[in-house]
């Protein structure tokens, strides 16, 4: 499908003068892989357009991926990433930097001018977050829970506003303290001319934006964002007094490259009831 160019898609694609939304969406093949882009597409189906689904497959892009995502009819660009470094091979190895990454190239190659969200498979999603991503000027921020493991708890993650200024931070406990920003990857987007305009960023205008790929677990997401701001007053926090939960990130559970436990049986196979 066409990308839109760097003053977005065509006029027929534009409903008035709303902005584009790029979600960038990292996947990899494994059984439950068709399910969440099918979910995610339905989703997205129901956002005002226009919206570009960056979807990037860790290693080389699927036929079967392809497949479901040209069923949901968002208009997206699937590309693959990481075949150098057997990804598609390594199931147990986190290649969503590099993903997210591959899905930011796409953005800035292309100068493609909206607000960039990073929305991974296992969340959920309402349609007035689309909504509030739309009216974000430079980079906003809003709190975001995940449910545990097994389900029986809630971490809440992300900012306290006091209208739409970040006064502070919700985190999960002491050993992420150390964090500057609390933030949820799929709790903050930001204007993508961000990535080239080194006046929006100018205590990072050398650098090219890029999640660091050599990260320790919990500190990808105020990594990549001390890139793009210096501080909280740099922030807008959506909605008004961050008062709405918007996504939840709900964790599948089993990352089993073949199928979760529980899904397989082999009991009672060979019993048959003819008809009579």
């Amino acid at each position: 499908q066409r990308l839109p160019d760097a003053a977005g898609s065509s006029a027929e694609e534009h409903s008035g003068q709303d902005k584009l939304l790029i979600v960038v969406t990292p996947t990899r093949a494994r059984a439950s892989q068709a399910y969440y882009l099918s979910r995610m597409g339905q989703t997205l189906r129901l956002v005002r357009p226009p919206v570009l689904w960056v979807v990037v497959e860790a290693g080389k892009p699927t036929p079967e991926a392809a497949l479901e995502l040209r069923r949901t009819a968002v208009m997206h660009r699937y590309v693959g990433c990481c075949d150098a470094l057997n990804a598609s091979a390594s199931p147990a190895v986190d290649f969503r930097p590099h993903q997210l990454n591959a899905g930011l190239e796409v953005v800035e190659n292309h100068r493609l001018d909206g607000v960039v969200y990073f929305a991974d498979e296992e969340g959920v999603y309402s349609l007035p977050l689309f909504d509030r991503l739309r009216q974000i000027r430079r980079f906003g921020t809003w709190p975001v829970p995940t449910i545990s493991d097994g389900g029986h708890g809630v971490v809440l993650e992300g900012p306290v506003c006091k209208q739409n200024q970040v006064v502070g931070w919700h985190t999960s406990g002491d050993a992420n303290k150390l964090q500057r920003f609390h933030v949820a990857m799929s709790g903050f987007a930001f204007n993508s001319t961000m990535l080239w305009d080194p006046r929006l960023r100018s205590h990072k205008a050398w650098n090219s934006i890029r999640h660091p790929e050599m990260v320790e677990q919990g500190f990808q997401g105020t990594t990549f964002v001390e890139q793009l701001v210096e501080d909280e007053s740099q922030m807008e926090g959506i909605p008004a007094d961050c008062s709405q939960i918007m996504n939840w990130h709900v964790p599948f559970g089993s990352e089993s490259p073949v199928y979760p436990k529980g899904w397989r049986s082999a009991a009672n196979l060979d019993v048959i009831i003819p008809l009579k």
